[in-house]
């Protein structure tokens, strides 16, 4: 069971890897926000393998007991995101990851090694 929120986010980043998720990255927001510990995002190439990651890591989250607490985009969508409250989860097609950029928005964030397990 995820116990605290690098677990949390760990856990969410293997259940993208799982799916298949391109560049998966882990952003430690501890000291950028107050609103989230940690950022997960990752790509994904067609709108049904957004909504096969994002089932994925709902079902891995139930099963660990950590409580979606919003969501927001559906299966058709470019970009879903998932609030775990101090995890938030995006997923995203690629060409909206690259113009949305969150990665360089939080270019200070250290980023947190993702391993498959």
């Amino acid at each position: 069971m995820a116990v605290d929120s690098k677990d949390i986010a760990v856990l969410a980043a293997r259940a993208a890897l799982e799916k298949k998720a391109d560049d998966v990255k882990i952003l430690d927001m501890k000291e950028l926000t107050a609103e989230t510990d940690y950022f997960v995002i990752c790509s994904a190439t067609t709108s049904t393998q957004t909504h096969s990651i994002t089932g994925e890591i709902e079902a891995e989250m139930e099963n660990a007991g950590v409580e979606l607490a919003r969501r927001e985009g559906r299966s058709g969508n470019s970009w879903i995101l998932l609030d775990y409250r101090n995890v938030v989860v995006h997923v995203f097609l690629q060409e909206d990851r690259n113009f949305y950029g969150l990665e360089k928005l939080w270019g200070d964030a250290k980023q947190v090694a993702v391993d498959p397990e």
